[in-house]
């Protein structure tokens, strides 16, 4: 929160950034009030996602609090993510779910969610690497990409082979217990990902798809806002690529996601002073629309834990 002030703050105060600040001071408000809306719909999307991964059988009422629970941690420290999931794991937990199954889950569901990206960046680097797809960019900036991308999902599928390993010993240290968990989550995970999948969920398909389209979106309506309208093809590189800078801990993904972006964006194409508006705007609504939602909703499921009125969070037969 005090970090997107200071960031703010040099935006309006600092010399050289005229051109931006003329540029926020122009922004059209119904084009950014569509930039929330699409926000709220990956948020949304995030939820659909939740609930079949995690457990059928949980109330959507339920499975609402904790998505955007997890959200709004997000919005705080991005980690691609891993920090919501943690929140998520320790609610889950208190709800009954065993370890194990969380443990799995919640790598399958950080799957599920990063493939798409990767997936999307495999196909469209392809495309514009071969012409069909403008604008014109260098290999470097297509092809390399798309073949990055194509590496890591392969690495990914190949996981399972490894195996969960041998059981560690009774006398085992700590570490090694660490460890062996560890892998037989991440062994574990991927494979039930990889099932997950397969079974062709409608949910689970429309969730993965729709929190990465529809935040892709903001970013799209707030380039509009700010009255330019790169191609489609760069938003979404420069998207994926400029969001890596997520996986940094910092709060509120400060800089990281920020300078990410803005710096993909421009080598892509796109203006300096229009991408450094646009890219503000969309950090400000993905900072702050989660935030206040999950907030709400994580104030709401904090009172559900404790009242027995209030359903499972989710039944789980012991042999799964």
């Amino acid at each position: 929160m005090a970090a997107l002030a200071v960031v703010g703050l040099v935006v309006v105060l600092a010399p050289g950034l005229g051109e931006v600040r003329h540029r926020l001071a122009d922004a059209s408000p119904g084009w950014l009030a569509l930039a929330v809306a699409f926000e709220a719909l990956s948020g949304v999307s995030y939820v659909l996602m939740f609930r079949p991964v995690f457990c059928h059988a949980m109330p959507w009422r339920t499975s609402w609090e904790i998505g955007w629970s997890e959200l709004a941690v997000g919005s705080l420290l991005p980690t691609s993510g891993a920090g919501g999931l943690a929140l998520g794991a320790w609610i889950l937990h208190r709800g009954g779910m065993p370890a194990e199954r969380i443990r799995r889950r919640s790598v399958a569901f950080f799957l599920i969610k990063s493939s798409v990206n990767f997936a999307a960046v495999a196909a469209l680097g392809t495309l514009m690497a071969i012409g069909i797809v403008g604008p014109k960019q260098s290999l470097w900036l297509t092809a390399a990409p798309a073949i990055a991308a194509v590496v890591v999902i392969a690495g990914v599928l190949w996981v399972p082979r490894l195996g969960a390993g041998r059981a560690p010993g009774r006398d085992a240290g700590r570490l090694r217990r660490a460890v062996a968990s560890a892998r037989a989550a991440l062994v574990g995970g991927t494979a039930e990902a990889v099932e997950i999948f397969r079974s062709r969920d409608p949910l689970v398909l429309v969730g993965s798809l729709g929190y990465w389209a529809w935040d892709n979106a903001v970013l799209w309506a707030t380039f509009h806002a700010f009255g330019s309208s790169p191609a489609l093809s760069v938003i979404l590189m420069g998207y994926l690529i400029g969001q890596l800078g997520g996986l940094l801990p910092l709060p509120g993904g400060l800089g990281g996601i920020d300078g990410g972006l803005l710096g993909t964006l421009v080598v892509y194409g796109a203006p300096v002073a229009t991408t450094a508006a646009a890219v503000l705007a969309y950090r400000v609504i993905l900072f702050w629309l989660p935030l206040m939602v999950g907030a709400i909703a994580f104030v709401s499921l904090r009172r559900a834990l404790n009242r027995p009125d209030r359903p499972e969070l989710c039944s789980v037969p012991a042999a799964t």
